[in-house]
């Protein structure tokens, strides 16, 4: 093993020396509090767990950060910017018809560098402990329905059923990740016309559902 460097701390002078790798970055602090989140839940998120899989001082985890509570804080904030700004963002994409747009929405839970579901649950049972958690997530859950019924509204939905339609979507979405499916990718791909269909009750075009089931095999493959 390399010999490991001591550097000052840029942000304090009058703290000792960072020792440590100093390739190590704030993201790969988080990445791996994440990792610890989602396969073993909140309370393994400790801070010399963290230092023992980076492979770097405990002291070198100051450096970007004030305390535990400080990382599992930055920790929500960068899940709500990732998982609920990618949902937003997918509604938002320009589309010709309501299952153009419904397509723009189910890329994003199809390819894996998009909608973690598996972070969003961990979250959720995170929330389950933690009352101010549990108000980001709900913060969270009506910023995606608004999003969602926002992008009916634009394909011409009255707004009471604009609501609803995004709530059928929405926890539909939610908890088919909730069963834990285990259904091939070929089996919810033939399903496709059917859910556009059911979504937004204007039959989908061969192009449409062409262009999606592409898609999703492409991003698989990937």
């Amino acid at each position: 093993m390399a010999k490991p460097t001591a550097i000052l701390h840029r942000n304090d002078p009058d703290k000792p020396p960072l020792v440590g790798h100093v390739k190590v970055t704030r993201d790969d602090w988080l990445n791996v509090a994440r990792d610890i989140l989602v396969s073993e839940g909140v309370g393994e998120v400790k801070v010399l767990g963290i230092a023992e899989r980076l492979d770097v001082s405990r002291s070198s985890f100051y450096w970007y950060f004030k305390s535990r509570k400080d990382l599992l804080d930055q920790l929500l904030e960068s899940w709500e910017q990732s998982n609920t700004g990618i949902m937003v963002r997918h509604t938002e994409v320009p589309a010709s018809t309501i299952n153009a747009a419904l397509n723009n929405f189910f890329r994003c839970v199809v390819d894996p560098t998009g909608f973690n579901h598996q972070l969003d649950f961990a979250v959720r049972e995170w929330a389950r402990r933690d009352g101010s958690v549990r108000r980001v997530i709900d913060r969270s859950d009506t910023a995606r329905h608004a999003a969602i019924a926002a992008m009916f509204a634009r394909h011409g939905y009255a707004p009471a059923e604009a609501d609803i339609r995004a709530r059928v979507l929405y926890y539909q979405q939610i908890g088919y990740y909730a069963l834990d499916l285990s259904e091939t990718l070929e089996e919810r791909l033939s399903r496709v016309e059917g859910y556009l269909y059911c979504f937004s009750g204007v039959r989908p075009t061969a192009a449409e559902v062409a262009e999606f089931t592409a898609f999703a095999r492409r991003v698989s493959r990937a």
